[in-house]
Protein backbone atom coordinates (compact mmCIF):
# COMPACT_ATOMS: atom_id res chain seq x y z
CA UNK A 1 0.00 0.00 0.00
CA UNK A 2 2.51 2.64 1.16
CA UNK A 3 4.38 1.67 -2.16
CA UNK A 4 1.26 2.23 -4.36
CA UNK A 5 1.03 5.57 -2.55
CA UNK A 6 5.09 6.51 -3.22
CA UNK A 7 4.52 5.78 -6.59
CA UNK A 8 1.39 7.70 -6.89
CA UNK A 9 2.68 10.90 -5.51
CA UNK A 10 5.62 10.12 -8.04
CA UNK A 11 3.32 10.04 -10.76
CA UNK A 12 1.68 13.16 -9.50
CA UNK A 13 4.95 15.23 -9.11
CA UNK A 14 6.41 14.25 -12.62
CA UNK A 15 3.01 15.15 -14.42
CA UNK A 16 2.84 18.49 -12.58
CA UNK A 17 6.27 18.88 -13.38
CA UNK A 18 5.72 18.00 -16.74
CA UNK A 19 2.65 20.47 -17.04
CA UNK A 20 4.45 23.49 -15.65
CA UNK A 21 7.67 22.62 -18.37
CA UNK A 22 4.75 22.31 -21.25
CA UNK A 23 3.48 25.52 -19.71
CA UNK A 24 6.67 27.40 -19.76
CA UNK A 25 7.54 26.10 -23.56
CA UNK A 26 4.27 27.14 -24.45
CA UNK A 27 4.77 30.46 -23.00
CA UNK A 28 8.49 30.66 -24.60
CA UNK A 29 6.55 29.93 -27.69
CA UNK A 30 3.88 32.40 -27.95
CA UNK A 31 6.82 35.00 -27.07
CA UNK A 32 8.74 34.03 -29.53
CA UNK A 33 5.84 33.88 -31.99
CA UNK A 34 4.64 37.35 -31.05
CA UNK A 35 8.13 38.75 -31.75
CA UNK A 36 8.58 36.88 -34.87
CA UNK A 37 5.16 37.95 -35.75
CA UNK A 38 6.61 41.39 -34.95
CA UNK A 39 9.79 40.95 -36.87
CA UNK A 40 7.58 40.00 -40.05
CA UNK A 41 5.31 42.70 -39.70
CA UNK A 42 8.09 44.83 -40.14
CA UNK A 43 9.82 42.49 -42.16
CA UNK A 44 7.39 43.11 -45.04
CA UNK A 45 7.15 46.99 -44.87
CA UNK A 46 8.57 48.08 -48.79
CA UNK A 47 12.28 49.32 -47.94
CA UNK A 48 13.16 52.91 -49.49
CA UNK A 49 16.29 54.62 -49.16
CA UNK A 50 15.38 58.29 -47.39
CA UNK A 51 15.91 61.33 -50.33
CA UNK A 52 18.36 63.85 -47.72
CA UNK A 53 18.21 66.64 -48.55
CA UNK A 54 20.68 70.11 -47.57
CA UNK A 55 19.41 73.62 -46.82
CA UNK A 56 17.72 75.21 -47.36
CA UNK A 57 16.23 72.40 -49.48
CA UNK A 58 13.13 69.87 -48.73
CA UNK A 59 12.70 66.67 -49.79
CA UNK A 60 9.59 66.22 -52.02
CA UNK A 61 6.53 65.53 -49.75
CA UNK A 62 5.53 61.94 -49.27
CA UNK A 63 2.93 60.36 -51.85
CA UNK A 64 2.56 56.86 -50.57
CA UNK A 65 -0.55 55.93 -48.21
CA UNK A 66 0.96 52.81 -46.42
CA UNK A 67 4.48 52.41 -44.17
CA UNK A 68 7.37 52.05 -45.05
CA UNK A 69 10.88 50.95 -43.43
CA UNK A 70 13.13 54.16 -44.38
CA UNK A 71 16.87 54.18 -44.84
CA UNK A 72 18.47 56.71 -43.39
CA UNK A 73 22.27 56.99 -44.02
CA UNK A 74 24.30 59.30 -41.81
CA UNK A 75 27.90 60.15 -41.87
CA UNK A 76 29.67 62.00 -38.86
CA UNK A 77 32.53 64.39 -40.72
CA UNK A 78 34.88 66.87 -39.25
CA UNK A 79 35.71 69.60 -41.82
CA UNK A 80 36.89 73.13 -41.95
CA UNK A 81 34.37 75.83 -43.02
CA UNK A 82 34.28 79.09 -42.77
CA UNK A 83 31.65 80.88 -40.59
CA UNK A 84 31.86 83.88 -42.48
CA UNK A 85 34.36 85.68 -44.83
CA UNK A 86 37.93 84.62 -43.06
CA UNK A 87 36.60 83.45 -40.17
CA UNK A 88 37.46 79.78 -40.39
CA UNK A 89 35.81 76.76 -37.76
CA UNK A 90 36.46 73.21 -37.41
CA UNK A 91 32.89 71.84 -37.74
CA UNK A 92 31.46 69.07 -36.56
CA UNK A 93 28.60 67.72 -39.15
CA UNK A 94 26.18 64.79 -40.41
CA UNK A 95 27.31 64.30 -43.96
CA UNK A 96 29.38 67.06 -44.42
CA UNK A 97 26.66 69.78 -43.91
CA UNK A 98 25.60 71.80 -41.01
CA UNK A 99 22.78 71.90 -40.74
CA UNK A 100 22.79 68.08 -41.59
CA UNK A 101 20.25 66.97 -43.79
CA UNK A 102 16.28 67.07 -43.71
CA UNK A 103 14.81 64.06 -43.20
CA UNK A 104 11.05 63.37 -44.41
CA UNK A 105 9.30 60.81 -43.49
CA UNK A 106 5.21 59.29 -42.84
CA UNK A 107 3.77 58.93 -39.71
CA UNK A 108 3.64 55.14 -38.87
CA UNK A 109 7.16 54.42 -40.86
CA UNK A 110 10.06 52.67 -39.57
CA UNK A 111 13.27 54.51 -39.42
CA UNK A 112 16.42 52.38 -40.10
CA UNK A 113 19.12 54.61 -39.39
CA UNK A 114 22.72 53.54 -40.29
CA UNK A 115 25.58 56.14 -38.61
CA UNK A 116 28.94 55.94 -39.68
CA UNK A 117 31.98 57.32 -38.25
CA UNK A 118 34.92 57.80 -40.10
CA UNK A 119 38.38 55.02 -38.87
CA UNK A 120 40.17 58.88 -38.30
CA UNK A 121 38.03 60.53 -36.27
CA UNK A 122 38.76 61.98 -32.83
CA UNK A 123 35.53 61.19 -30.92
CA UNK A 124 32.76 58.94 -31.31
CA UNK A 125 29.22 60.12 -32.31
CA UNK A 126 26.18 59.26 -31.80
CA UNK A 127 22.20 60.42 -32.71
CA UNK A 128 19.38 61.64 -30.60
CA UNK A 129 16.20 62.25 -32.25
CA UNK A 130 13.56 63.82 -30.83
CA UNK A 131 11.18 62.15 -32.41
CA UNK A 132 11.73 58.62 -31.04
CA UNK A 133 10.39 57.09 -28.31
CA UNK A 134 13.46 55.63 -26.89
CA UNK A 135 15.86 55.44 -23.87
CA UNK A 136 18.01 58.54 -24.40
CA UNK A 137 16.39 59.73 -27.68
CA UNK A 138 18.17 56.93 -29.29
CA UNK A 139 21.24 58.94 -28.41
CA UNK A 140 22.83 55.97 -26.10
CA UNK A 141 22.44 52.97 -28.55
CA UNK A 142 23.55 54.83 -31.24
CA UNK A 143 26.99 55.55 -30.26
CA UNK A 144 29.38 54.61 -32.78
CA UNK A 145 33.36 54.70 -32.59
CA UNK A 146 35.56 55.50 -35.37
CA UNK A 147 36.18 53.12 -37.74
CA UNK A 148 32.43 51.60 -36.82
CA UNK A 149 28.50 52.16 -38.39
CA UNK A 150 26.03 51.95 -36.07
CA UNK A 151 22.52 50.67 -37.49
CA UNK A 152 19.24 50.75 -35.18
CA UNK A 153 15.10 51.36 -35.90
CA UNK A 154 12.43 53.20 -34.30
CA UNK A 155 9.21 53.94 -35.24
CA UNK A 156 8.06 57.56 -36.41
CA UNK A 157 4.73 57.47 -34.07
CA UNK A 158 3.69 61.13 -33.97
CA UNK A 159 3.83 63.64 -36.57
CA UNK A 160 5.61 66.92 -36.34
CA UNK A 161 8.44 68.50 -37.00
CA UNK A 162 11.59 67.68 -34.59
CA UNK A 163 14.87 68.14 -34.22
CA UNK A 164 17.78 65.87 -34.40
CA UNK A 165 21.44 66.04 -32.82
CA UNK A 166 24.61 64.45 -31.35
CA UNK A 167 24.28 63.28 -28.05
CA UNK A 168 27.54 61.66 -27.50
CA UNK A 169 30.82 62.58 -24.91
CA UNK A 170 31.72 65.07 -24.19
CA UNK A 171 28.09 65.53 -24.16
CA UNK A 172 25.49 67.56 -26.59
CA UNK A 173 26.39 71.20 -25.96
CA UNK A 174 29.83 70.29 -27.66
CA UNK A 175 28.74 68.54 -30.22
CA UNK A 176 25.50 70.60 -30.65
CA UNK A 177 27.77 73.70 -30.55
CA UNK A 178 30.49 72.45 -33.47
CA UNK A 179 27.26 71.83 -35.47
CA UNK A 180 25.65 67.93 -35.51
CA UNK A 181 22.01 68.97 -35.68
CA UNK A 182 19.42 68.70 -38.23
CA UNK A 183 15.51 68.06 -38.61
CA UNK A 184 13.23 65.58 -39.21
CA UNK A 185 9.69 66.16 -40.72
CA UNK A 186 6.94 63.02 -39.53
CA UNK A 187 4.18 63.80 -42.31
CA UNK A 188 0.77 63.19 -40.44
CA UNK A 189 -0.77 59.86 -42.55
CA UNK A 190 -3.03 62.15 -44.61
CA UNK A 191 0.12 64.52 -45.54
CA UNK A 192 0.41 67.64 -45.48
CA UNK A 193 -1.84 70.59 -47.56
CA UNK A 194 0.37 71.45 -50.91
CA UNK A 195 2.24 74.61 -50.78
CA UNK A 196 4.07 76.03 -53.77
CA UNK A 197 7.69 76.31 -51.83
CA UNK A 198 8.94 74.97 -48.63
CA UNK A 199 12.23 75.92 -46.81
CA UNK A 200 14.53 74.58 -44.45
CA UNK A 201 16.12 76.85 -41.86
CA UNK A 202 17.92 76.32 -38.71
CA UNK A 203 19.60 79.02 -36.08
CA UNK A 204 22.24 77.95 -33.88
CA UNK A 205 25.08 80.19 -32.19
CA UNK A 206 28.94 79.71 -32.54
CA UNK A 207 31.31 80.40 -29.16
CA UNK A 208 34.91 80.87 -29.78
CA UNK A 209 38.18 82.54 -28.28
CA UNK A 210 37.76 84.93 -30.73
CA UNK A 211 35.61 87.88 -31.50
CA UNK A 212 33.07 88.40 -34.05
CA UNK A 213 34.79 88.65 -37.51
CA UNK A 214 38.49 87.83 -36.40
CA UNK A 215 40.02 86.25 -39.27
CA UNK A 216 41.49 82.43 -39.23
CA UNK A 217 40.65 78.79 -37.50
CA UNK A 218 38.52 79.83 -34.60
CA UNK A 219 38.38 77.53 -31.39
CA UNK A 220 35.28 76.90 -29.76
CA UNK A 221 35.68 78.28 -25.92
CA UNK A 222 33.28 76.70 -23.49
CA UNK A 223 33.50 79.57 -21.05
CA UNK A 224 31.53 81.45 -23.51
CA UNK A 225 28.99 78.71 -24.60
CA UNK A 226 28.81 78.29 -20.37
CA UNK A 227 28.17 82.03 -19.80
CA UNK A 228 25.69 81.99 -22.94
CA UNK A 229 27.76 84.97 -24.37
CA UNK A 230 27.76 83.77 -28.49
CA UNK A 231 29.65 85.36 -31.11
CA UNK A 232 27.74 84.56 -33.92
CA UNK A 233 23.87 83.50 -34.33
CA UNK A 234 23.43 82.33 -37.65
CA UNK A 235 20.78 80.72 -39.67
CA UNK A 236 22.00 77.37 -41.67
CA UNK A 237 25.25 77.86 -40.34
CA UNK A 238 27.17 80.63 -41.68
CA UNK A 239 26.34 84.28 -41.87
CA UNK A 240 25.18 85.20 -44.51
CA UNK A 241 23.81 81.87 -45.82
CA UNK A 242 20.65 83.55 -46.48
CA UNK A 243 21.47 86.94 -47.96
CA UNK A 244 22.60 88.20 -51.13
CA UNK A 245 22.52 85.70 -53.80
CA UNK A 246 21.87 83.40 -50.92
CA UNK A 247 18.45 84.93 -50.64
CA UNK A 248 15.48 82.70 -51.04
CA UNK A 249 13.04 82.82 -53.72
CA UNK A 250 9.37 83.49 -54.24
CA UNK A 251 6.60 84.85 -56.34
CA UNK A 252 3.27 87.19 -55.44
CA UNK A 253 0.21 84.47 -54.76
CA UNK A 254 2.44 81.09 -53.61
CA UNK A 255 1.90 79.38 -50.36
CA UNK A 256 5.22 79.26 -48.96
CA UNK A 257 6.17 77.12 -45.99
CA UNK A 258 8.85 77.33 -43.83
CA UNK A 259 10.18 74.08 -41.59
CA UNK A 260 12.55 76.46 -39.30
CA UNK A 261 14.37 74.68 -36.16
CA UNK A 262 16.56 76.15 -33.58
CA UNK A 263 19.49 73.97 -32.53
CA UNK A 264 20.58 76.64 -29.71
CA UNK A 265 22.52 75.11 -28.26
CA UNK A 266 21.05 77.70 -25.26
CA UNK A 267 19.37 80.84 -26.66
CA UNK A 268 15.15 81.11 -27.81
CA UNK A 269 14.74 82.48 -31.05
CA UNK A 270 12.00 85.40 -31.61
CA UNK A 271 11.58 84.05 -35.25
CA UNK A 272 10.10 87.38 -37.07
CA UNK A 273 9.66 87.76 -40.85
CA UNK A 274 9.23 91.87 -41.84
CA UNK A 275 6.65 92.73 -43.84
CA UNK A 276 4.01 89.60 -43.23
CA UNK A 277 2.94 88.07 -40.56
CA UNK A 278 2.30 84.12 -40.51
CA UNK A 279 -0.47 83.26 -41.83
CA UNK A 280 -0.26 79.77 -40.01
CA UNK A 281 1.58 78.92 -37.22
CA UNK A 282 2.05 75.24 -36.36
CA UNK A 283 3.29 75.82 -32.70
CA UNK A 284 6.42 73.81 -31.93
CA UNK A 285 6.14 71.81 -34.71
CA UNK A 286 3.11 69.75 -33.10
CA UNK A 287 -0.58 69.97 -34.05
CA UNK A 288 -1.86 73.44 -32.11
CA UNK A 289 -1.98 76.32 -35.17
CA UNK A 290 -2.29 79.98 -34.17
CA UNK A 291 -2.92 82.25 -36.96
CA UNK A 292 -2.02 85.76 -38.15
CA UNK A 293 1.39 85.55 -36.01
CA UNK A 294 3.94 88.91 -36.33
CA UNK A 295 7.01 87.09 -34.14
CA UNK A 296 6.83 83.53 -32.70
CA UNK A 297 8.92 81.91 -30.37
CA UNK A 298 10.90 78.64 -31.01
CA UNK A 299 12.68 77.12 -28.14
CA UNK A 300 16.12 75.62 -28.19
CA UNK A 301 15.63 72.17 -29.13
CA UNK A 302 12.68 72.95 -30.71
CA UNK A 303 11.03 73.39 -34.27
CA UNK A 304 8.30 75.29 -36.09
CA UNK A 305 6.22 75.06 -39.53
CA UNK A 306 5.31 78.41 -40.89
CA UNK A 307 2.40 79.40 -43.40
CA UNK A 308 2.26 82.47 -45.37
CA UNK A 309 1.56 84.05 -48.71
CA UNK A 310 2.72 87.20 -49.95
CA UNK A 311 1.27 89.56 -52.38
CA UNK A 312 3.21 92.63 -52.76
CA UNK A 313 6.48 92.19 -54.54
CA UNK A 314 9.98 93.18 -52.96
CA UNK A 315 12.61 92.24 -49.99
CA UNK A 316 11.09 90.43 -46.94
CA UNK A 317 13.97 89.91 -43.64
CA UNK A 318 13.41 87.45 -41.30
CA UNK A 319 15.49 87.34 -38.59
CA UNK A 320 15.70 86.88 -34.87
CA UNK A 321 13.62 89.48 -33.03
CA UNK A 322 16.69 89.59 -29.94
CA UNK A 323 17.28 92.60 -32.24
CA UNK A 324 21.06 92.88 -31.74
CA UNK A 325 21.54 88.85 -33.12
CA UNK A 326 20.98 90.16 -36.33
CA UNK A 327 24.57 91.99 -35.97
CA UNK A 328 25.46 88.58 -35.17
CA UNK A 329 24.30 87.09 -38.29
CA UNK A 330 20.84 85.98 -37.60
CA UNK A 331 18.89 87.51 -40.67
CA UNK A 332 18.35 86.01 -44.22
CA UNK A 333 16.02 86.92 -47.08
CA UNK A 334 13.26 86.58 -49.06
CA UNK A 335 13.14 87.93 -52.49
CA UNK A 336 9.28 88.17 -53.83
CA UNK A 337 8.75 88.86 -57.31
CA UNK A 338 5.34 89.33 -59.04
CA UNK A 339 3.22 92.54 -60.36
CA UNK A 340 2.78 95.74 -58.35
CA UNK A 341 -0.46 95.20 -55.84
CA UNK A 342 -1.05 99.23 -54.82
CA UNK A 343 -4.54 97.92 -53.62
CA UNK A 344 -2.53 96.64 -50.43
CA UNK A 345 0.47 98.94 -50.70
CA UNK A 346 0.75 102.11 -52.05
CA UNK A 347 4.58 102.76 -52.47
CA UNK A 348 6.19 105.69 -52.00
CA UNK A 349 3.75 108.65 -52.61
CA UNK A 350 5.20 112.02 -52.07
CA UNK A 351 8.79 112.96 -50.66
CA UNK A 352 8.65 116.06 -49.22
CA UNK A 353 10.66 119.07 -47.39
CA UNK A 354 9.62 118.95 -42.97
CA UNK A 355 11.81 121.92 -42.36
CA UNK A 356 10.58 122.27 -38.51
CA UNK A 357 13.71 121.97 -36.20
CA UNK A 358 13.71 120.30 -32.68
CA UNK A 359 15.01 122.62 -30.45
CA UNK A 360 16.08 120.16 -27.66
CA UNK A 361 17.88 118.12 -30.67
CA UNK A 362 21.32 119.59 -29.96
CA UNK A 363 21.64 119.40 -26.23
CA UNK A 364 21.24 115.41 -26.47
CA UNK A 365 24.64 115.03 -25.64
CA UNK A 366 23.72 111.41 -24.42
CA UNK A 367 22.77 110.25 -27.99
CA UNK A 368 25.42 108.27 -29.59
CA UNK A 369 24.08 109.14 -33.19
CA UNK A 370 24.17 113.00 -32.40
Amino acid sequence: MKKTLLTVLLASLFTVSASAQAGNQTEKTIEKSTALSADSTTADLPIEEAELTFAPDVPKPITRKTPARVVVKLEALEKIMEIMDGVQFKYWTFNGATPAPFIRVREGDTLEVRLSNPVNSKLAHSLDFHAAAAPEGTSLISNTQPGHTTTFAFKALNPGLYLYHCGAFPGPATHIGKGMFGLLLVEPKEGLAPADKEFYIVQNEFYTRGVFGEKGLQVVSMEKAGYELPDYVVFNGHVNSLTGANALKAKTGEKIRFFVGNAGPNKISSFHLMGKTFDTVYVEGGDLKNHHVQTTLIPAGGATMLEFQINVPGQYTFLDHSINRTEKGAKGMLMVEGKENPEIFSGKIKDEVYDKRNPEADVDVNFHMK
